[in-house]
């Protein structure tokens, strides 16, 4: 386990009726976050150059692209600059300079890179995972990116799960993206669960405040650099920096549930 500064309670399924965890894939279940920041780094750092525009730095990735859909975090980030484009449409090419074509030549560098280097689930994830379908929770992936099949498929854990709600889901369906909880609630109704009886885990301001504002059962921070206050001030119910903090809670839970199952066979059974 971790050594964390704030100990995770024990109760932490408490008064909630947890059926189904909701991951987010990059920088949860998968270090790609790092994989997406270089990639914008390499898009915005000579753009914004060229355009004589204040230098891109890291924290224009948490402050206007982190779990946000890629047309969005090219949007905000530029407008933080004051810069509008147009925005071409969805097969705009990589060259074009429009907000999709933007879009389009970062991808390109992602996935060059995915292909070259390949990609591993953090270890402490895919324990907690192996862990919670072991103790019979659903599952399902939420995430903004179109390359999440992709990336599940690279990272060896695909067949993890039965639901998968990434961007072309997002897309085909008109759903909006993170923060708003629309993808989130569409991963519940496709287990069959209600949001209350599902835990949203995220790593990105934007993913949480989906879980918040959709008044899902759970929401989980993992602080991958954001920094703990601000996943809890965005409406994180508990923030964690490994998700293996959180088996012993959650375990605990689920032997609880166990016992008053076998409480009420046997009271039926005299």
């Amino acid at each position: 386990m971790t050594d964390t500064t704030e100990e995770t309670p024990p109760d932490l399924l408490h008064g909630r009726d947890i059926r189904a965890f909701l991951f987010d894939l990059d920088g949860v279940l998968t270090p790609t976050a790092e994989v997406h920041m270089h990639a914008w780094a390499r898009l915005f750092t000579p753009y914004l150059e060229s355009h004589g525009a204040e230098p891109y730095v890291e924290q224009d990735y948490f402050d206007h692209i982190d779990g946000k859909p890629r047309f969005d975090g090219v949007r905000d980030l530029l407008a933080s600059r004051g810069i509008e484009l147009e925005p071409g449409t969805p097969d705009a090419d990589p060259a074009d300079d429009t907000v999709w074509g933007l879009g389009n030549r970062k991808n390109t560098v992602f996935n060059d890179t995915i292909t070259e280097e390949g990609v591993a689930a953090y270890p402490a994830s895919l324990t907690f995972l192996e862990a919670v379908i072991a103790d019979g929770y659903e599952v399902a992936v939420v995430s903004s990116s179109k390359n999440a099949p992709a990336v599940l498929a690279a990272a060896g854990i695909a067949d993890r799960f039965e639901i998968v709600v990434d961007g072309n889901v997002a897309a085909g369906l008109g759903l909006p993206g993170k923060p708003a909880p629309d993808t989130y609630i569409h991963a519940a109704n496709a287990l069959g669960l209600t949001v209350l009886e599902c835990a949203v885990v995220e790593d990105a301001v934007s993913g949480v405040q989906s879980g918040a504002r959709g008044a899902f059962g759970l929401v989980i921070g993992v602080d991958r650099g954001v920094g703990r206050k601000v996943l809890q001030d965005a409406g994180a119910d508990v923030v964690v920096e490994e998700l293996d903090e959180l088996i012993d809670a959650v375990a605990k839970r689920t032997e609880q549930n166990d016992e008053i199952t076998d409480a009420v066979n046997h009271k039926e059974s005299k």
